[in-house]
């Protein structure tokens, strides 16, 4: 098997869950499993069932065929449309909110796919019915990805827009000096729903420019006191829970270039000054990626295991409760975001 050969590519896995998992314990539907879009009720409070079992979905895409059930699926048979019925936006009694894709097979069954983690024994209020993005692969919904144009920091100290980088030149990593990068992913997306990027405003987190990544981009960053519950002072954040409608903000409309960047192990390096991620190498991650770039990535790195990087993840809740004045750039606050080398 290799990436050249487009009818050996693999299918790409992802979780799923029934949608019968997923229920109606307050509201119209009481009782009942996430249904339609024609049937749900907006209001009606959900939970996952305490002993759901995720399930293993291999998809397939072919020219003028759409998304199928490959070989090895734990669920449907090979072959088996895969129809993107709606996409749910709910939102947990702790003020997370976690996005479903309803999926339908030609047997009747149902399955969600969440794009965000849903917590087991958690409330979750239905919020918002959308259509399905059906042109766009499932495993595109996750990226972790720059916009074109975003200046990386190189082991130089100079910067330079992330297009222009190439495999094997040497980036300034926070934890192992300059690394080599190992691949570059690229991909073009419609500006909507799940795919609108996060402007991050310059300045904010003390970035030089603009900083504009995919909504599940998680950055690097300080709180100047450790608060209790937090284990470390260090914080890995989303860049979609930063949004605040003025100094970080999603941008709909139009198409983004979108690109990642893999190194021998997940790094911190700098975006627009900012400590950032890069694209993380696991099974759960790299199945992910469209079909041709999951191939590569698999070629290049046979092991997939690299480890995701220490620190806090942060959500919502504990940013709600401290504020984004601890987390953005401001006289007060200069320590939250480390500093970039000056562009050249």
């Amino acid at each position: 098997m290799t990436p050249d050969d487009p009818a050996s590519l693999p299918g790409q896995a992802c979780q799923v869950l029934a949608a019968d998992d997923i229920y109606v314990c307050h509201g119209a539907n009481q009782d009942d499993g996430l249904m339609g879009p024609d049937q749900v009720c907006l209001g009606d409070i959900y939970m996952l069932e305490d002993d759901h079992q995720p399930q293993r979905l291999i998809v397939t895409r072919q020219e003028g065929a759409g998304q199928r059930v490959g070989e090895g699926s734990a669920v449907g048979r090979a072959g088996d449309a895969i129809r993107l019925e709606a996409r749910y936006t709910l939102m947990g009694d702790e003020g997370d909110r976690v996005e479903l894709l309803l999926l339908a097979l030609p047997d009747g069954s149902r399955f969600a796919l969440p794009l965000s983690p849903m917590a087991a024994g958690t409330e979750y209020a239905l919020l918002k019915v959308d259509e399905a993005p059906a042109d766009s692969g499932l495993s595109d919904l996750l990226c972790i990805s720059f916009a074109r144009g975003t200046m990386i920091t190189l082991a130089s100290g100079a910067q330079r827009a992330i297009e222009d980088l190439r495999p094997g030149e040497q980036v300034l990593t926070r934890d192992h000096g300059a690394q080599p990068i190992r691949w570059i992913g690229r991909a073009t997306l419609k500006a909507v729903g799940p795919f609108a990027p996060v402007v991050i405003t310059a300045g904010t987190l003390g970035n030089a420019g603009d900083l504009i990544v995919s909504q599940h981009h998680r950055m690097f960053l300080y709180q100047r006191e450790r608060r209790a519950g937090m284990a470390t002072s260090e914080l890995l954040v989303q860049a979609r829970h930063l949004i605040d409608g003025e100094r970080v903000f999603l941008r709909e409309g139009g198409f983004v270039d979108y690109l990642s960047l893999v190194f021998d192990r997940h790094e911190i390096i700098y975006a627009e000054g900012v400590p950032a991620e890069s694209l993380m190498v696991n099974d759960a991650t790299v199945n992910r990626l469209p079909a041709e770039l999951s191939a590569d990535v698999k070629t290049r790195f046979p092991g997939l295991k690299q480890v995701q990087h220490f620190g806090t993840e942060a959500g919502r809740q504990f940013l709600a409760e401290v504020g984004p004045q601890t987390l953005f750039h401001s006289p007060r606050n200069r320590r939250g975001a480390g500093k970039a080398p000056s562009r050249p």
